[in-house]
C-alpha cells in the first residue's frame, strides 16, 4: 500500500483489506475510505478465498485477441525498415494493404507505439570547428551574463516582402474561416535589424532597404547610442559576411565596449532574436497585407512599439552540457545508420 510505484486501485484494495485486519466493520471501512459498502464486501470477499491474488483484477470477458504478437511486430519492422514500392512513407491504407490486416488495426498498432510514417522533422548539424567553444559562450552569457553588462542577440530578418493578395480578403464568418486568394502581388521589400535584450525581452529595432556592411555599421550605431554608456555591451550573432568586414572591424575597434560572440555556422537556433522573429512573422506578416513597403515598415514599427510596451522575455533553460549531450546523440544514430 505504501509504494509508490503501486496503482491507485490495487492500493485502494489493500487498504481495504488492512482496515477490516484491523477489526473495522464494513460500514466503518465504508466511512473511513469514502467507498460504497458494497466494494468493501466485495475485496473483503476475495481476500478471504484468495489471499493477494484475489485483490487482481480478474481476465476481463470478451472476443480472444485476433491480433498476435507477431502481428504487430510484422507491422512494426515493416514500418521502421521498409519503404512502399510508390510512395515515400507508409499510409494506414497501404499498410493495411501489405499485411492484410484492417487499416483500424494498423492505425491502432500505430499509436499504440506513437508511430507517425506521415510526420517528418528538419535537422542540421552544424559542421563549425569550434561548435563546442561558441555554444558554451552563448549559453554561459544566458544562464551567467556579466556584470554591468547588457546582452544582446543581434540579427537581420532580410527580405521582408510588402505583399497585396489579387483579390479581397474576405473576412471570418461564424463556420467559416477568414479566405484569401493563393496568389499575391508583390510590392517591395525591406529589411529588419533587430538586437533583443535578454534580460527584459525589449527589442531595439531598425528598417532598412537594402543588406549590407554599411546598414549593419548604422545599426551598431544606434544600439551605441540607446545602451547606456556605463555598460559593456555583449552581441550575440551569426557568421554572416556584413558582421565581419573590415568597416566593422574598424568600428569595433573604436567601440571597444562592444564584444562580439558568433554562433556556430548552422546554428541559429543559438540566438533568440529568432524566436521573437518567429513572433512577428506569426502574428504579424504571414497573413498581413501590404499594397506597399511603406505600409508594411509602418505595420512593424507599430508592432515593435507595442511588444516593447510590454516586453516579454525569452528565458533559456537547456545548459551547454545538456545541448551537446543531445547533438553527441543525433550523431550516434547517423553514424549507425548506415547511410
Amino acid at each position: 500500500m505504501r509504494r509508490r510505484t503501486t496503482a491507485q486501485a490495487l492500493a485502494q484494495r489493500s487498504r481495504i483489506v488492512l482496515e477490516c485486519a484491523d477489526g473495522h466493520s464494513i460500514m466503518e471501512v465504508s466511512r473511513r475510505l469514502r467507498i460504497a459498502p458494497d466494494t468493501v464486501r466485495t475485496w473483503r470477499r476475495r481476500f478471504l478465498e484468495n489471499g493477494l491474488d484475489g485483490l487482481c483484477d480478474e481476465p476481463r470477458p470478451g472476443v480472444p485477441r485476433k491480433i498476435t504478437d507477431a502481428d504487430v511486430e510484422r507491422v512494426i519492422v515493416r514500418t521502421l525498415e521498409e519503404r512502399p514500392k510508390n510512395a515515400t512513407h507508409w499510409s494506414t491504407r497501404s499498410m493495411a494493404a501489405a499485411t492484410g490486416m484492417s487499416q483500424s488495426t494498423v492505425s491502432r498498432i500505430w499509436r499504440a507505439f506513437a508511430l507517425a510514417p506521415h510526420r517528418s522533422q528538419t535537422f542540421k548539424l552544424s559542421t563549425d570547428p569550434l561548435f563546442i567553444d561558441k555554444v558554451r559562450d552563448v549559453v554561459g552569457l544566458y544562464l551567467d551574463p556579466p556584470e554591468k553588462a547588457l546582452v544582446l542577440c543581434v540579427d537581420e530578418k532580410s527580405q521582408i516582402q510588402a505583399l497585396d493578395r489579387s483579390q479581397p480578403v474576405l473576412p471570418m464568418m461564424p463556420g467559416v474561416p477568414e479566405r484569401r486568394s493563393h496568389d499575391y502581388v508583390r510590392a517591395g521589400t525591406t529589411t529588419l535589424f533587430a538586437a533583443l535584450e535578454v534580460a527584459t525581452g525589449k527589442v531595439i529595432g531598425s528598417l532598412h532597404r537594402r543588406h549590407r556592411a554599411i546598414e549593419f555599421k548604422k545599426f551598431l550605431t544606434k544600439l551605441d547610442k540607446e545602451v547606456p554608456a556605463g555598460l559593456q555591451v555583449h552581441l550575440i550573432l551569426d557568421n554572416y559576411a556584413t558582421h565581419k568586414t573590415p568597416d566593422i572591424k574598424k568600428w569595433l575597434l573604436a567601440h571597444p565596449r562592444f564584444h562580439l560572440h558568433f554562433t556556430p555556422t548552422s546554428a541559429s537556433w543559438l540566438n533568440l532574436v529568432e524566436r521573437w522573429f518567429a513572433e512577428l512573422t506569426q502574428k504579424k506578416l504571414k497573413r498581413g497585407v501590404h499594397r506597399s513597403v511603406q505600409a508594411l515598415e509602418r505595420d512593424i514599427r507599430a508592432w515593435l512599439a507595442d511588444w516593447n510596451d510590454q516586453p516579454r522575455p525569452f528565458v533559456w533553460t537547456k545548459t551547454a552540457d545538456e545541448i551537446l549531450d543531445k547533438v553527441a546523440a543525433y550523431c550516434h544514430r547517423i553514424s549507425d545508420s548506415g547511410h
